[in-house]
């Protein structure tokens, strides 16, 4: 049965419906009954017929045909022998199928004395239940059989139906209705004309065809088809083919049923997927023509396994069940001829190419089957085939592509924590509360990726571990652990190996997509701007392909302004790989990591607000990029650490400093102190600069015994190296005095204030923020002594000029202000005390946020002073 030969035969004279097959290039077969209205119109196009249209392509057009023959309507309901006509098509826009083979003919044998009862198979294609012209179209492949001794009972040919193209959901039956007209074939023979009543609901266990060997010998049948360019020439279809006959081709063998290659399942355990199993058999048992679902996800999240487990539970249902390797073109063509040497028992002694072509021949002319085409790169690589074969039986594909597909993919997710946890439980064997917690970490761990967890779980069993000690070994030895497959299992099916396919072929087509990844790799799993990776393309039609390239591969998840990664992914990304022979990852190298750290750790930068702890304005873009900033810093093995890693990590302590989170600065300012000290050396301003803010830490956290040795020996090198009147020198001074201030000392922090404030005004001007600082701290230490006379000038002074040249809302204009309110507090003055403390408490609201540090402050000192006032 060559499908590009499958005619839609349509009545516009009776509104009748039918099917038909083109003979010749522009004749075509169909019964009589279909166009017998059309047969006496007088109309220009009495009959219109239009081609079956493969798979990708648009339906084709209706084109008007003729009845030329016979020339006089018969009686077929005197004589059902007549019921057949061949119709020319006429119209100049038909365009008959390219290098389509010449139709062969066919006729049963004369049973002769004492034979025994035989069977031939038979198969057709037609269109059930089409009612109307351009109404449903439902298009079916039959097959079945004749009876040698009683097929041709009253001169018409007696098929009985065995089985439908594919299988038909449970409790559905098979109307062939609509088949009237089609072709019977017997192998690859033409044997007759489908005559059932189409306007009947058949029940289909039998259909009723004209034999060709009757029409043949019809007048003007035989001379009609020979001048429209072939010859009619019957052969016994109950004969082998002879040395000097045609040779048997796919339409002439059969396959035993049940033939299949299914792989072993990868493992027996099998959870979190029962949803997703039960769609995708709806999917593919739904009781219609030839189907194609595509299992689409990331790579490891278990589609191959999906569309194992839903075989091997169907493979009952198909006459064939064929699995082929799509990654590649020639390895679906290796795959396919595996089937033709299969099917033969043996090699055939043709090419691989040549018993490619014959399978898909067989498959074509077949019905029945299912073929999974596992791991199909892009829709491309199985986009001929499946044209070949749309009509003729079943395909599910599996992808990391997600788009262009014939049907909408079915999405596969990770699995649920639960199944996850069920997982890991039965490949492990270990139920306890502790194994049972580190599992669910574990299952975070991982990303509740299966291949993973399977990976993982595999590893406790056989190692016998517990889970615990593999999620240290995981944190150690990510690069192991991701690379290496537990004994027994395939080692090609590692999260690492699997993932570089899909990154040799993203960097094969789009090299930015795998720059993209590699940096977004060292940030957070999750909502990462994408203004923060653009500048790594030339232009944002590029950086916009690239993201679709990686969000159609599943490697990362696309939002309207952000996109994430599987945290796995990540891991594997940061993490060198460790073979050393020419088999070692490409995108894994030492270098290729480390270049794609030092991008990751610029572009970063590049994207953060300076002045982190008083540019307000700042704020919401590191609320946004703090976490990504963390990420990487935890990535980042501190000997790594380079000058840009040490900014980041002192403008990141300095910003969560003045959020209040001063556990974390202090860590951040320990390991800038050890990056700066080893880049830079002791004495270098940097490594000066960093020792400083890292005592300010300590004193904030109200550790003053670590604080004021670090500010001594930092002002006494700063004195040394830089000078006396060196900014950073007065910067450190002042610090110096409010660490004495901060323990009680003011003999030692007022003097040193004072100092600083002269040299401040001196070097720097009147007007000089840190001037405005100097002048502020000098004030509360003079009102820490009890001196309000001269502590309350000197911070109206102060507010003043905070005013006057930081503006109403910077951060040190209201620390000014609160200041000012706290001395006339302290002077008993609570008339100006608390409006100044509303005024102040209103704009830090406004400006930082009810939850900044300084707001809090605030909010504390107007309540306290109101109940005073009370």
């Amino acid at each position: 049965m060559d499908v590009r030969r499958v005619m839609e035969v349509w009545d516009p004279t009776g509104q009748v419906a039918g099917s038909g097959y083109l003979i010749t290039d522009h004749l075509v077969l169909t019964a009589f009954h279909n166009i017998q209205r059309a047969a006496g119109s007088a109309s220009e196009r009495a009959v219109e017929v239009r081609r079956l249209a493969l798979h990708g392509e648009q339906p084709t057009a209706w084109v008007a045909a003729e009845v030329l023959w016979p020339e006089q309507p018969p009686d077929i309901e005197q004589d059902p022998h007549t019921d057949a006509a061949l119709l020319l098509i006429a119209d100049s826009v038909w365009q008959p199928p390219v290098s389509a083979e010449p139709v062969r003919w066919g006729r049963l044998p004369v049973p002769s004395a004492g034979a025994v009862e035989a069977r031939v198979a038979c198969v057709a294609v037609g269109f059930p239940e089409a009612e109307q012209r351009d109404g449903k179209r439902d298009t079916k492949q039959i097959s079945g059989h004749i009876e040698t001794l009683s097929g041709l009972k009253s001169g018409l040919i007696t098929a009985h139906i065995d089985q439908v193209a594919a299988p038909n959901a449970a409790g559905a039956s098979s109307s062939w209705s609509g088949a009237s007209g089609a072709a019977l074939l017997c192998g690859n023979l033409l044997t007759g004309v489908l005559t059932t009543d189409r306007a009947g609901h058949y029940p289909g266990n039998q259909l009723i065809a004209v034999p060709l060997a009757t029409l043949a010998a019809r007048p003007g049948f035989t001379s009609t088809i020979k001048a429209a360019g072939n010859s009619l020439s019957l052969e016994d279809i109950a004969t082998s083919a002879s040395d000097d006959g045609p040779s048997a081709g796919p339409y002439d063998v059969d396959a035993p049923l049940g033939l299949h290659n299914l792989p072993g399942l990868p493992t027996e355990v099998f959870v979190g997927r029962e949803e997703a199993l039960a769609t995708l058999a709806a999917a593919m048992e739904q009781d219609s023509k030839a189907i194609t679902q595509t299992v689409q996800g990331l790579g490891g999240v278990g589609k191959t396994t999906l569309a194992l487990h839903y075989a091997h539970t169907h493979r009952d249902s198909y006459q064939l069940v064929w699995w082929i390797r799509a990654d590649t073109p020639e390895q679906i063509i290796t795959d396919l001829a595996g089937l033709t040497t299969r099917i033969h028992g043996g090699a055939t002694g043709r090419t691989t190419a040549e018993d490619a072509e014959w399978a898909i021949g067989w498959l074509q002319t077949h019905p029945g089957w299912l073929l999974i085409l596992d791991n199909a790169e892009h829709p491309n690589t199985t986009r001929h085939l499946i044209g070949q074969l749309h009509h003729a039986g079943r395909h599910l594909i599996t992808s990391r592509f997600a788009n262009g597909w014939p049907t909408i993919p079915l999405a596969l997710p990770v699995l649920t924590p639960a199944a996850s946890l069920d997982l890991l439980t039965r490949l492990t064997g270990l139920s306890d509360r502790d194994n049972q917690h580190h599992a669910r970490l574990l299952a975070d761990d991982l990303g509740y990726l299966p291949l993973a967890l399977e990976q993982a779980g595999a590893f406790i069993a056989q190692s016998r571990i517990s889970v615990s000690a593999y999620r240290d070994l995981f944190r150690q030895h990510p690069a192991q652990t991701t690379s290496t497959a537990p004994a027994g299992s395939d080692p090609q099916r590692t999260m690492a190996r699997i993932w570089r396919i899909t990154l040799d072929t993203l960097h094969r087509n789009t090299p930015l997509a795998v720059d993209i990844l590699r940096a977004a790799a060292w940030y957070a799993p999750t909502a990462i701007p994408r203004t923060l990776l653009t500048a790594l393309a030339d232009n944002p039609v590029s950086f916009a392909q690239a993201l679709s390239q990686l969000a159609a591969y599943n490697m990362i998840t696309l939002d309207a302004d952000t996109l994430s990664i599987h945290r796995l992914i990540q891991t594997v990304a940061r993490t060198p790989d460790p073979a050393t022979t020419d088999d070692a990852d490409p995108h894994r190298t030492h270098d290729t990591i480390t270049t794609a750290r030092q991008r990751a750790t610029a572009l970063l930068l590049a994207g953060l607000p300076d002045k982190p702890d008083t540019n307000v304005a700042g704020w919401p873009t590191w609320r946004t990029l703090l976490p990504h900033a963390e990420a990487l810093l935890t990535a980042t093995d501190p000997a790594d650490d380079t000058e840009d890693t040490d900014l980041l990590l002192t403008d990141a302590a300095i910003y969560l400093q003045g959020q209040g989170q001063i556990p974390q600065a202090i860590t951040y300012k320990k390991r800038s102190l050890t990056t700066s000290t080893q880049l830079n050396g002791t004495d270098h301003p940097d490594t000066l600069t960093s020792r400083n803010n890292l005592a300010y830490a300590y004193q904030s956290a109200g550790n003053l015994d670590r604080a004021i040795p670090l500010y001594e020996q930092t002002l006494t090198d700063r004195v040394r190296v830089l000078g006396e009147d060196h900014p950073s020198t007065l910067t450190s001074r002042n610090n110096l005095a409010g660490a004495y201030e901060s323990a009680g000392n003011l003999d030692r922090a007022i003097p040193l204030y004072e100092q600083t404030l002269t040299d401040c005004v001196r070097v720097l001007g009147e007007d000089h923020p840190n001037t405005l600082t100097s002048r502020n701290n000098l004030a509360y230490a003079y009102q820490s002594a009890g001196n309000l006379d001269r502590a309350i000038p000197l911070y109206e002074q102060t507010l003043t000029d905070c005013v006057r040249v930081l503006g109403e809302d910077h951060p040190n204009t209201l620390t000014s202000r609160n200041n000012l309110a706290g001395a006339y507090q302290s002077a008993g003055n609570l008339d100006r005390a608390i409006p100044l403390y509303e005024q102040t408490l209103t704009d830090c609201v406004r400006v930082l946020g009810e939850d900044h540090p300084t707001t809090r402050i605030v909010s504390a000192n107007l309540t306290y002073a109101k109940s005073t006032s009370a």
